[in-house]
């Protein structure tokens, strides 16, 4: 047998770590007896971009927050997409983004194909405010997108511009899910924060919003929207973890608010771009005392419903 064959069929200290990581979650799933678990807030996207972003991780760019921060799941585009199926993710997302214009339809591109190669993943496309965006959404809606990424932050755009107007409209008429980074962590933006979202919802009340990151740190008025428009969802990605509770902690007297926004919370985690192992998510979720029922609607069976799986 060719050496260098069998050294590469060996299993590594990372293999393992996964397979001890993949039954920790399997038994957090038992327990609450899910089929899997539904993460709405994954990143796949072409692979030099990806290095790209993990390039400004590596070197504590100011939208970190300044803060160092190691990426877990460093690891090719095929293996990644087989460590979420071993941690029991039935479904997940490839939350591309542009940063500039002339980027969006180009990456739309790309998600199509990976979604058609890739079937546990939720066809997932973005935006931005340019001319011809209504053009590459409606585009991506008819090619079979079933949620959108916005990122408010990076993209550094008011979500509220009139150039997305029409691109909204359409969102909201086909019922879309739009996954949204507009909170101000880990470091704010010139237009994150929920006053801009408020003036896009005033606007277009029965858009699916779904805030990434449970709007942090800005939780409490997110948490606002989300009671004022019964479309607005938030995700978890990195709350209530000890690493976002370090610098941006969530208040504990808004826990009866999340508790009473249970049929509209969903399970984010941000894999790959994660400075710590995934099943802290879940455990992050477990303490919060919300008990088994909001758990499981908050894993599973919320985003099961939105997206009809």
């Amino acid at each position: 047998m060719d050496d260098h064959r069998a050294a590469a069929d060996e299993p590594t200290d990372s293999d393992a770590s996964t397979s001890a990581e993949a039954e920790e979650i399997r038994r957090f799933r038992g327990r609450l007896g899910l089929p899997g678990l539904v993460d709405v807030h994954t990143h796949f996207m072409p692979e030099r971009v990806l290095h790209k972003v993990w390039e400004y991780f590596d070197g504590l760019g100011p939208m970190t927050g300044g803060l160092e921060w190691p990426i877990t799941y460093r690891k090719e585009e095929a293996e990644r997409a087989d460590i979420l199926r071993k941690f029991g993710v039935r479904a997940f997302t490839a939350m591309v983004y542009p940063h500039k214009p002339g980027m969006a339809r180009w990456l739309n591109g790309w998600a199509v194909d990976f979604a058609r190669r890739t079937p546990d993943c939720l066809h997932t496309a973005t935006l931005y405010p340019e001319p011809g965006v209504e053009a590459y959404v409606r585009e991506a809606v008819e090619a079979g997108a079933r949620v959108f990424k916005a990122h408010v932050q990076v993209g550094a755009y008011d979500p509220a511009d009139e150039l997305l107007q029409p691109a909204w409209g359409l969102l909201a008429e086909a019922g879309i899910p739009v996954v949204i980074h507009c909170g101000s962590g880990p470091a704010p933006g010139k237009h994150t924060g929920p006053e801009p979202i408020a003036r896009v919802l005033a606007r277009h009340p029965r858009l699916r919003l779904v805030v990434a990151h449970m709007g942090m740190p800005e939780y409490e008025e997110f948490f606002g929207l989300a009671e004022r428009y019964g479309e607005v969802r938030l995700d978890t990605t990195m709350a209530f973890t000890d690493f976002s509770e370090s610098f941006m902690p969530f208040p504990s007297r808004a826990l009866p608010r999340l508790a009473g926004l249970g049929d509209r919370v969903l399970l984010g985690s941000d894999f790959p771009n994660i400075p710590y192992p995934y099943v802290d998510q879940l455990h992050a979720l477990e303490r919060l005392g919300l008990g088994d029922d909001w758990l499981r609607a908050v894993c599973h069976d919320n985003a099961a419903g939105l997206f009809r799986l």
